[in-house]
């Protein structure tokens, strides 16, 4: 995917992940706040909330609530193994239907205790 087809979330993320590839981002790496890198980007700070988002989701980085997001120990695995992401990706939407499905049953159901 060139530069210019990619959604800005998506370049933060690839440009992170580069990082850590080329070791200019270690295990236990502070990144920048999602303000900074959002002035940095020029985006929203969504938009860098989504790319952190992709980034936990893929077991680059881990966040603490009040202390910011950091690059994991075995952040360079997590890239090594495409497989292993795609993975993780099947099993949280598994996971989210599963959770969809159940809401959609109890409603059901809910339903027709009602008449």
């Amino acid at each position: 995917m060139t530069d210019e087809a990619m959604q800005p979330f998506e370049r933060i993320a690839q440009d992170v992940r580069e990082q850590v590839r080329l070791r200019q981002l270690k295990p236990g790496d502070k990144l920048e706040s999602t303000r900074e890198l959002a002035n940095r980007y020029a985006v929203a700070p969504g938009t860098v909330q989504r790319a952190f988002a992709e980034l936990r989701r893929d077991g680059v980085i881990y966040s603490h609530t009040g202390r910011g997001s950091f690059i994991r120990e075995n952040a360079l695995d997590a890239l090594a193994d495409p497989t292993a992401q795609t993975i993780r990706r099947l099993e949280e939407q598994i996971a989210d239907l599963t959770a969809r499905l159940e809401r959609v049953e109890q409603n059901q159901r809910s339903g027709s205790e009602q008449t």
